[in-house]
């Protein structure tokens, strides 16, 4: 099928996934760091124990493999669905919390274990079974549901929160979620074009699974996740709270949350075209180790608006390409077989890399109550996982198939 054609006959799914991924655990994503100010203010939690939100991911870490080969044996709609009801009913929980930071970390977990379905572990196990010439621009359109998601409800939800209140913000969240919901899973059912589903899933033995995780192409993609994801918390819960230690004022650090999900969507448009024209271990260290600037622009603490703006602008266009990037080098080393059970291992390094990062700002903030530190190390991280990435293009993967081999699975 042509390039333009993937598109007319699959354009139902890639919808029902836009829609998707932007209204399911990307929500807690990209707005957890508006509602940061006023729950630290409301309960008095040190910045210090917020920053422990992201070192949740390493518990629920160890079964996002596990979500994979769920999605892989009972399809995306069924993961979808259970996804979007635990995004829902954990943002009503956040609404009611009474103030025990324990609480709110319950909370999380539950809601992430489950919400794990609506991200990209389950989409783009729909937009890799059906596309192939249009992959990375198919791939890096799905992606951007999400940073438009946060670019649009960003400032949407941080008037809500000054105007009525952070518990207000949570409910409107549970809202979005649950129709962006409805609609995915009403959306994908309606695309019978692709046979993959339909045919018997090859398993993956203990054998394979244990070459490949001796393989060096799957290790240096998953390693390279890990690394890069480090500075993960600086956008999932700390981007205004960082800005605004810059000096800045609230309405334009709330302004600069939105202006990061405008540079994802930049970045995962631009890279995404690229993966489809040039070798993606290319693209990964042209755009992986860009965060890498904007990191040592924060860090130097500087007084001027534009130029703490670019550096988000930066962070955010970098960062766009990490999905795009890791899905398409899965499915084009590895096939489709056992795709979402490939991806959860490098979803789980992805979360991993942001739990550890956690940890990390979690200490230095209490030691130093700056975020300098963290910056100089997220600097370091970023360009060693970009390395990663770009190592991957020398040499043949062990379990590569080919083109036949992969859509005959």
């Amino acid at each position: 099928m042509s390039y333009f054609g993937e598109f007319r006959v699959n354009w139902r799914s890639l919808l029902a996934t836009f829609i998707g991924i932007a209204t399911g655990s990307t929500l807690a994503h990209y707005t957890m760091s508006l509602f940061a100010p006023e729950l630290i203010a409301a309960f008095g939690w040190s910045k210090a124990q917020f920053a422990l939100v992201g070192s949740l991911p390493m518990i629920t870490v160890l079964l996002v493999p596990f979500a994979g080969r769920f999605t892989d044996r009972f399809g995306a709609r069924i993961a979808g669905t259970l996804g979007f009801i635990a995004m829902s009913l954990g943002f009503l929980a956040f609404s009611a919390m009474s103030g025990n930071i324990a609480e709110f970390f319950a909370i999380w977990v539950m809601q992430h274990i489950f919400g794990m379905l609506t991200t990209s572990l389950v989409f783009t196990r729909v937009i890799v079974e059906r596309f192939d010439n249009a992959r990375g621009t198919a791939l890096s359109i799905l992606m951007i549901g999400a940073p438009a998601s946060g670019a649009v409800v960003a400032p949407l939800l941080g008037g809500l929160i000054a105007a009525e209140g952070w518990r207000a913000g949570f409910v409107a969240l549970a809202v979005v979620s649950a129709i962006g919901g409805l609609l995915c899973i009403t959306l994908m059912g309606g695309n019978k074009k692709c046979a993959v589903d339909q045919k018997p899933r090859v398993r993956l033995t203990r054998v394979e699974l244990l070459s490949l995780v001796r393989n060096r192409t799957f290790l240096l993609i998953v390693g390279g996740m890990f690394l890069i994801n480090i500075p993960q918390v600086f956008a999932s819960s700390q981007l205004k709270l960082i800005v605004l230690a810059n000096g800045v004022t609230d309405q334009i650090a709330t302004w600069m949350v939105s202006l990061y999900a405008i540079g994802v969507i930049v970045g995962r448009t631009t890279f995404g075209l690229a993966l489809d024209r040039v070798p993606a271990h290319v693209v990964a260290i042209c755009a992986l180790s860009l965060p890498a600037l904007g990191f040592l622009i924060l860090a130097a603490h500087v007084d001027m608006t534009w130029l703490l703006a670019a550096g988000v602008l930066v962070i955010g266009i970098a960062q766009g390409a990490e999905g795009d990037v890791g899905a398409y080098m899965i499915s084009r080393h590895f096939g489709l077989k056992n795709y979402s059970l490939l991806f959860g291992f490098v979803k789980a390094g992805l979360d991993a890399g942001g739990a550890v990062g956690s940890l990390i700002l979690s200490y230095t903030l209490h030691v130093t109550d700056s975020y300098g530190t963290f910056l100089l190390l997220s600097t370091a991280t970023t360009i060693i996982g970009a390395v990663c990435f770009f190592l991957t293009g020398i040499g043949r993967p062990v379990f590569q198939e080919t083109l036949h081999e992969a859509k005959s699975t």
